[in-house]
């Protein structure tokens, strides 16, 4: 019985950490395109929402690799860099939240911070 509980915490475990995977990846999209279309001689808030959309994106896309290296990164390390994609999703998501038009980048952060969290979730 024992073995199936740890095969069934297996399967929740992959589950999670490729839907969190998927999530950043997706995120890191929305936010990459929403940082393309502000103009970079505009306001300091558009240039805000500029460097909010590139760095979501680039942490987004650093925790993704992180989730695909497997074994060679620890269980520490895993959980830093998933608490680190929590945070800057959130602020991203709030900066959008102002955004005319970025409703589906705020709407990608959140999924991506939910996604995260929950997988960190079953590291604790």
């Amino acid at each position: 019985m024992t073995s199936t509980t740890s095969q069934q915490e297996l399967f929740r475990f992959l589950e999670d950490r490729f839907a969190c995977a998927q999530a950043c990846t997706e995120c890191a999209r929305a936010c990459a395109l929403r940082a393309s279309l502000v103009d970079p001689d505009g306001t300091e808030y558009q240039e805000l929402v500029r460097r909010k959309g590139i760095m979501c994106a680039e942490v987004c896309d650093a925790t993704c690799r992180v989730l695909s290296e497997q074994n060679q990164v620890d269980e520490t390390a895993i959980r830093v860099q998933l608490e680190w994609c929590v945070q800057v999703c959130l602020e991203g998501a709030h900066v959008f939240d102002k955004q005319p038009g970025a409703e589906d980048s705020a709407e990608a952060c959140r999924a991506c911070a939910r996604a995260c969290g929950e997988f960190l979730a079953t590291l604790r």
